[in-house]
C-alpha cells in the first residue's frame, strides 16, 4: 500500500516541477499506534508490535526525533522493555547514532543509553570499540544540559569504566578526570549544578575511573582531587557523601599485585604519601557519620588502605597489646586480644575521649603476627552475622555471602606476609594509631551491615575473632524460643545468635528510590509533622543474572595466582546506585492517593482529639481499662502508646521489645532490638507517626535503631542505626544517654555522661550542631517541644533546668536551678501543654514538681510535693491539662496545671483491686487522654479518663 501511494506520484512529479511528493503515512501511523500502545500497555500485555519498525524509522531524519522519544518511553517502563528492544535489535541503530552531531538527540540518546546500560554492561566494550564514549564525555562537559541529564551521562561514562581497562584507558585521554573535577569545583550551594544525583554520579565516575589504576591514581592526586572532593563529605545526602568516600578510598592504591611483588618502580613518593595521610584523614572524619550507607564505605575505603599498609598497621595494633595499664587498644569495646606473651587482656570499653571501662565478656580476637600464623584448623567457626542481609536506611543489603566470614583465609593471607608490602613507605605512627581504633568503632557498629565489614577490616590487619556468644546477667532465665545466652567467659569460642539473620530473613522489598531524600513541611498545622524521607526503604540493587553489573560480594579464595585484592571487602554504593536508573525515570514516583487520603484522615482525627483534650474536664484517671503482663524478665523500663491505634509497645532492660493490642489483649511481636552484651534501653520514639510509623529505640549506651513493619510478628525491619553519642566523661562508666526526637524540626537530641547535648538531622542523617555544656554536671532528663521546632529543655543532675533553641546563635535560652533538696537530680521534664514556648514542668527525684517559666525572673510559680524521696517517672500530656508522676512506693499521682490532684493509684493488696508495682515509665496518649503505666514487676497499665475513651 505504501509503495503504491508513492509510485503513483510519479507521473505528477514528471510532469509538474513544482509538484511536492507527499511522503507515505505508513510510518506516521506506525508511531502513533505505537504512542497509543505506550498509553495503554504493559509488562502484561501484548507486546507491540510496532518495535521493529519503529527501529527501521531511525533511519529516517523526518521520523528519527519522535521515534527516539517513544523508544525513551518505552524503554522506561523497566528492563523486560530494555531486554524486548535489545532482542528485536535496537543496539547497532543507537550505537550509530552516537556518531551524528545533532543537538536535539543527544539528551534522549543518553536517556536511552543510560536504560541500556542499565541492565547490559557488556555493551561497554562496543562503545568504547567504536569511540562512544567520547560522544558522553562531550556531554557532560556541554553547558547546555540539565544537571539530572549530566547525570545520566557520568553514570554511562562509569559504566563503560568499571571493570574495564581499555574503557578506563581511553577515559582518561579523553580527559574524563578533569572534566568531572571541574565540575566539582564550579559546583556551589547556590548553583543548580549541585543537583545530589549529579554530584553523586561524578564522584561514582571518578572512583569506578581510577579504580585499581595506578596511573589514574596518580593523575588524581596530581589534579588535587581529593581536595576537591572532601567538600562533599559535608553534603546533606547520604547518597553524595557515600559516594565521595567511594571516590577517596578508590584513590588509594592498595599495592602491588604478589606476581609483581620484588620488581617494579620505587612507588614511594613524598606527594602521594602525603596524598594518602589527607585522603584517610578525611574518612576518619566520617566514621561516625549518621547513616549506615557512609560508614560501610568508610570501612571498604579503611580496608584499601589497611592491605596497601599492612605491616605498619599491624605493628601499631601489636604495639598496643602490649601489657600496659595504659594501652589504648586494650579499652576497645567487646574485643581481647593475645600478644606474643601476653594472655588475653581484660575486655574494656574505648570511649574517644579517652576512658577506660571494663566491659563483659563478647567477641575475642587475636593478633596474628608475621612470626607467628595462625593456623586454620585451630580457628573456631564464626557463625556471627558478618554478612547479613541487614536493612540499613537507604543503603545496600548487606552481602549475600555466606554468613559465615572467613577469616581463616583472610588471616592465613596475612599471617604469611602477603599483605604486607615493605616497600610502602610509612606514614605518621599517630595516624596509623587513629585508623586502627576507627576499625575497632566499626567492627562494634549498631548497624549490622557495618559490623561485619568493619570485622573484615581487622582480619585484614592479623586481627582474628574468635567469637563468644553476648550475654544476659547472671540469674537470669532463658526463655524458650529466645536467643540464649550466658554470663560466663568459659563460652569464649562458641557462635553468637544469628539472630540478625533470622530478624531481617534477607527479604529484597521493591520499594521507591528517592534521591535526593528532601520533604519539605506541610503547610497546614501539621507543618511540624514532616516526613523523615531518608528514613524510608529503598531499593537494593543486588548483583543478579540480569543486572549486568559487577558482583558486590566479598570473593573467595581463588586459585594460586589470583590477585590477593579479592580478599577486599567490596563497595555496595555502586551497583546500589545503578537501581535508580532501572527504575522509572519518566514518571512521578509520588504517593498514591490511598496514601495522601490516608495520611488526611489521620491529620483530621489527630486535630479533633486535641480540641478534645485542650477543652477536656477532667476529674480523675483511675480507671483502668487495660493491664498487660508483659513477662520482662527485668521488668517494663520504658513504653509507648501508637497514636492511630489501640498498640502499646514496651521495652525492659534486656531491650527485648513487645508491641500488645490492648483492645484485642493480643501479642502482636516480640523482638530483640540488638544480640551486643552491652544491654540496656533509654526511650522510644514514633518517627513519622502520621505515616506507617517508625520505631525509634534509643539504647543506654547512645546508640540509635530505627525499625519498621514492627508490629507485624517476625516482619521488623532494621532501617538505620548509629550512634548518636560520641564518647563520655572520663572515669564514667556508662552513658546512660537521654533522647528525644522532634516531629517539627526532624531533628534527635541526645546527651547523658558527655559534656555536650547532640543534635541529629535524621533527614540527611547527620551531625548539624553539639552544644556544649555550661557546666560539669550531666544531663539526666530531656524533653523536646512539640510546637515549637528547634526548642528542648533538659534537666541536669545537680538541679538545674536549661532551655535551648538550636535555631538561636547561643543555643542556650535561660537557665535556672528549681531543685535545690538534698536529693537534686531531675529525674523527668516536659513542655506544658499549649503554645507557649517556655512553660516546663520538672521533677526531681526527691519528690518534688516545679511548674517553671523560663522567661520570667520568678523562675518557679508552682510546686508540688508529689512524692517523699521516691519520685521515679513524670509525664506531661501533649494537649491536655493534665500532668502524672510515679514513684517507687508503688504509687501514680495525677494533676492538673494548677496543680489539683486528679487522682491516685495505689497498690492495694485486696483481692480484685488493681496491682501496680514500682513505678518505672509513664507515658501519655499523643491525642487522647490515657496514661500507660510501666511498673518493675512487668506489668504494663492503661488509665483513662472514662471507662471507655472515645476512639
Amino acid at each position: 500500500m505504501a509503495a503504491e501511494i508513492c509510485i503513483s506520484q510519479l507521473p505528477t512529479l514528471v510532469d509538474d516541477p513544482n509538484a511536492e511528493f507527499q511522503p507515505s503515512p505508513f510510518f506516521t501511523e506506525q508511531l502513533t499506534a505505537f504512542e497509543v500502545w505506550l498509553d495503554h500497555g504493559s509488562e502484561r500485555k501484548k507486546p507491540p508490535e510496532q518495535l521493529p519498525i519503529v527501529l527501521q524509522v531511525l533511519l529516517s531524519q523526518l521520523h528519527r526525533f519522535r521515534a527516539l522519544v517513544l523508544l525513551g518511553r518505552f524503554l522506561d517502563m523497566g528492563p523486560w522493555a530494555v531486554d524486548l528492544a535489545l532482542s528485536v535489535g535496537i543496539f547497532p541503530y543507537v550505537l550509530k547514532l552516537l556518531q551524528t552531531t545533532t543537538p536535539e538527540l543527544q539528551q534522549i540518546l543518553v536517556f536511552i543509553w543510560t536504560k541500556i546500560l542499565a541492565l547490559d554492561k557488556s555493551c561497554q566494550v562496543d562503545l568504547v570499540k567504536d569511540g562512544g564514549h567520547t560522544y558522553f564525555i562531550r556531554f557532560l562537559d556541554s553547558i547546555d544540559a540539565y544537571p539530572e541529564q549530566r547525570a545520566m551521562a557520568a553514570f554511562v561514562l562509569a559504566v563503560i569504566v568499571d571493570g574495564h581497562r581499555r574503557g578506563q584507558e581511553t577515559c582518561i585521554e579523553a580527559g574524563l578526570i578533569h572534566v568531572c573535577l571541574k565540575h566539582l569545583q564550579c559546583s556551589s550551594p547556590n548553583d543548580a549544578q549541585t543537583e545530589p544525583l549529579f554530584l553523586q554520579w561524578i564522584c561514582l565516575c571518578l572512583g569506578k575511573l581510577w579504580e585499581d589504576f595506578s596511573e589514574a591514581q596518580l593523575i588524581g592526586l596530581q589534579a588535587d582531587a581529593p581536595a576537591i572532593i572532601s567538600p562533599l563529605l559535608l553534603e546533606p545526602q547520604p547518597e553524595v557523601r557515600a559516594a565521595a568516600v567511594f571516590a577517596l578510598g578508590t584513590a588509594l592504591d592498595v599495592g602491588s599485585d604478589t606476581s609483581r611483588d620484588g620488581q617494579g618502580e620505587e612507588d614511594d613518593d613524598d606527594e602521594k604519601v602525603k596524598a594518602e595521610a589527607g585522603i584517610v584523614k578525611n574518612l576518619l572524619n566520617v566514621v561516625s557519620d549518621g547513616s549506615p550507607l557512609v560508614r560501610a564505605e568508610v570501612a571498604v575505603a579503611l580496608s584499601r588502605f589497611a592491605f596497601g599498609h599492612n605491616k605498619h598497621l599491624k605493628s601499631v595494633a601489636a604495639a598496643y597489646w602490649k601489657p600496659q595499664s595504659s594501652s589504648v587498644l586494650t579499652s576497645l569495646p567487646s574485643f581481647a586480644v593475645k600478644g606474643s606473651s601476653s594472655g588475653y587482656t581484660t575486655p574494656t570499653h574505648y570511649m574517644p575521649h579517652g576512658s577506660i571501662v571494663p566491659s563483659p565478656i563478647a567477641p575475642l580476637l587475636r593478633v596474628g603476627h608475621d612470626s607467628q600464623p595462625v593456623s586454620r584448623d585451630g580457628r573456631v567457626s564464626s557463625s556471627s552475622p558478618l554478612a547479613t542481609p541487614g536493612i540499613m536506611h537507604g543503603s545496600p543489603l548487606s552481602d549475600d555471602s555466606s554468613q559465615h566470614s572467613d577469616y581463616g583465609a583472610l588471616n592465613d593471607c596475612v599471617t604469611n606476609g602477603v599483605l604486607s608490602y615493605s616497600r610502602r613507605k610509612p606514614l605518621d605512627n599517630a595516624l596509623y594509631s587513629q585508623c586502627v581504633l576507627a576499625m575497632f568503632n566499626l567492627a562494634k557498629d549498631p548497624s549490622p551491615r557495618v559490623e561485619s565489614l568493619g570485622r573484615r577490616v581487622l582480619a585484614i590487619i592479623g586481627i582474628e575473632q574468635v567469637v563468644a556468644k553476648s550475654f544476659k546477667p547472671a540469674g537470669v532465665s532463658i526463655r524458650p524460643g529466645e536467643p540464649s545466652t550466658s554470663a560466663s567467659a568459659s563460652l569464649a569460642g562458641l557462635a553468637r545468635s544469628s539472630s540478625w539473620f533470622e530478624l531481617t530473613g534477607g527479604a529484597h522489598l521493591p520499594l521507591a528510590f528517592r534521591t535526593p531524600p528532601v520533604s519539605p513541611p506541610r503547610p497546614s498545622y501539621m507543618t511540624g509533622m514532616r516526613r523523615v524521607c531518608s528514613l524510608e526503604f529503598r531499593p537494593h540493587l543486588m548483583s543478579s543474572p540480569d543486572s549486568g553489573l559487577a558482583d558486590p560480594l566479598l570473593a573467595s579464595p581463588g586459585p594460586s595466582g589470583v590477585s590477593d585484592r579479592s580478599f577486599l571487602p567490596q563497595s555496595m554504593i555502586y551497583n546500589w546506585s545503578c537501581g535508580h536508573f532501572s527504575k522509572p525515570l519518566l514518571t512521578a514516583m509520588d504517593d498514591t492517593e490511598d496514601v495522601i487520603a490516608r495520611r488526611e484522615e489521620r491529620e483530621k482525627l489527630a486535630l479533633d482529639h486535641i480540641v478534645k483534650c485542650q477543652h477536656s474536664s477532667l476529674s480523675k484517671m483511675q480507671n483502668q481499662i487495660a493491664s498487660w503482663d508483659t513477662k520482662f524478665e527485668t521488668g517494663t523500663k520504658t513504653a509507648l502508646l501508637q497514636p492511630f491505634s489501640p498498640v502499646v509497645i514496651a521495652s525492659d532492660e534486656n531491650e527485648r521489645i513487645r508491641v500488645w493490642n490492648y483492645e484485642e489483649a493480643t501479642l502482636l511481636n516480640s523482638f530483640n532490638n540488638h544480640d551486643y552484651p552491652d544491654k540496656g534501653v533509654s526511650k522510644l520514639c514514633l518517627v513519622n507517626e502520621f505515616e506507617e510509623n517508625l520505631l525509634l529505640v534509643a539504647s543506654n549506651d547512645g546508640n540509635i535503631r530505627i525499625w519498621k513493619d514492627y508490629s507485624s510478628k517476625g516482619q521488623q525491619k532494621l532501617v538505620t542505626a548509629f550512634a548518636s553519642i560520641q564518647g563520655h566523661r572520663p572515669g564514667v562508666r556508662s552513658v546512660n544517654a537521654v533522647v528525644d526526637w522532634q516531629q517539627q524540626s526532624g531533628y534527635l537530641f541526645s546527651s547523658g555522661e558527655i559534656s555536650s547535648i547532640m543534635a541529629w538531622d535524621l533527614d540527611k542523617e547527620q551531625l548539624v550542631s553539639t552544644i556544649p555544656l555550661a557546666s560539669d554536671s550531666s544531663i539526666s532528663a530531656l524533653a523536646v517541644s512539640q510546637v515549637h521546632g528547634g526548642q528542648f529543655a533538659a534537666g541536669f543532675v545537680d538541679g538545674y533546668v536549661r532551655l535551648y533553641d538550636i535555631r538561636t546563635p547561643e543555643m542556650v535560652v535561660s537557665a535556672t536551678r528549681p531543685h535545690t533538696q538534698r536529693v537534686e537530680r531531675v529525674v523527668g521534664i516536659g513542655f506544658q501543654p499549649g503554645l507557649e514556648p517556655a512553660k516546663i514542668v520538672s521533677a526531681s527525684q526527691a519528690g518534688n514538681i516545679q511548674f517553671l517559666d523560663m522567661r520570667c525572673a520568678k523562675d518557679k510559680y508552682l510546686t508540688i510535693d508529689a512524692h517523699r524521696g521516691s519520685l521515679t517517672a513524670l509525664a506531661v500530656h501533649r494537649h491536655a491539662p493534665i500532668i502524672a508522676s510515679g514513684s517507687a512506693k508503688q504509687l501514680i499521682k495525677v494533676f492538673n496545671l494548677e496543680g489539683d490532684p486528679l487522682g491516685t493509684i495505689r497498690y492495694y493488696p485486696t483481692f480484685m483491686a488493681q496491682k501496680i508495682g514500682s513505678v518505672s515509665c509513664l507515658t501519655f496518649h499523643p491525642y487522647q487522654v490515657l496514661l500507660a503505666a510501666g511498673a518493675a514487676d512487668a506489668c504494663v497499665s492503661i488509665y483513662a479518663d472514662e471507662i471507655l475513651p472515645p476512639r
